[in-house]
């Protein structure tokens, strides 16, 4: 094999192909890769549909295994692309190509897992960048960003849930008690969270006075909470927002700067468009 077959079949250069979108062939990739995730998404909805799985059970079944086998490809050509092969999986996009393609494989040993194939339809995310959508993919940013920034908030406010939540359901089971369906304080819990998130099942209700006057404080503490979460978000994030610049090509990250030469995840030197090689 000469130098330039060598070099068309190079880790950086399939790397281009499959994390860049500014070239011909990296666009191509791209949208072959989610037409098959597309095709793989109807496939996996059609087969749960027991008319049509009992029509058309073995063309599906083939289906989804040549489909599969071209995710896994995919995830195996995108490992062997990239430099830092660990960074890359552990990334985000390296969890959802790696889970994605898990429910089929574990669908032999325990029946019923294929059809939870269907998460791989987060790997359509990648139309943002596939497409140029940079004002999208920016935004998108903006929402991990404003996520990560007030995380340990959004911890905060869960356990605050829980713990109304826990104390509430346990002073209805005292004040309802089984004579009235709530049986048990988990079950009691469980009518608090329906009660608080404001869903109402209707499942199990109060039957005495001070149980509705109870209820009716905790549907109106539900709605002063939804707002909580939205402002958290809301007033945390402001900031710098990664332009749609390149890929970096050791682990993957995408949304840096267009003037960007090093990666913000690992610190690799970032490949620039029409930038020649070495």
């Amino acid at each position: 094999m000469n130098r330039t077959a060598q070099r068309k079949v190079s880790p950086d250069n399939l790397s281009r192909v499959i994390f860049g979108a500014d070239s011909a062939g990296g666009r191509a990739y791209d949208i072959g890769h989610i037409v098959v995730i597309l095709t793989s998404v109807a496939v996996t909805m059609a087969a749960s549909v027991a008319s049509l799985n009992a029509a058309h059970g073995s063309i599906l079944h083939t289906a989804e295994w040549v489909l599969t086998g071209l995710l896994t490809l995919d995830y195996c050509l995108r490992l062997f692309s990239v430099r830092n092969r660990l960074r890359y999986a552990r990334s985000f996009f390296g969890m959802v190509d790696l889970v994605s393609i898990l429910p089929t494989y574990l669908g032999v040993l325990i029946p019923g897992t294929q059809f939870l194939s269907t998460v791989r339809f987060l790997r359509i995310l990648r139309v943002f960048r596939v497409f140029n959508l940079s004002s999208y993919h920016n935004e998108m940013q903006a929402l991990f960003l404003a996520l990560k920034t007030s995380r340990r908030r959004i911890v905060v406010f869960i356990f605050f849930v829980l713990v109304c939540v826990v104390v509430l359901g346990s002073l209805m089971y005292t004040i309802e008690g089984p004579a009235n369906g709530f049986t048990s304080i988990p079950l009691s819990i469980y009518w608090a969270i329906v009660t608080l998130t404001t869903v109402g099942y209707g499942d199990l209700s109060p039957q005495t006075p001070l149980g509705q006057l109870l209820s009716n404080v905790i549907m109106l503490l539900g709605y002063s909470i939804i707002v909580i979460p939205t402002g958290i978000v809301a007033t945390s994030g402001r900031g710098r927002v990664p332009a749609d610049g390149p890929s970096c090509p050791d682990c993957g990250a995408a949304g840096h700067q267009t003037d960007a030469f090093f990666c913000r995840k690992c610190g690799a030197g970032l490949k620039k468009p029409g930038r020649a090689d070495g």
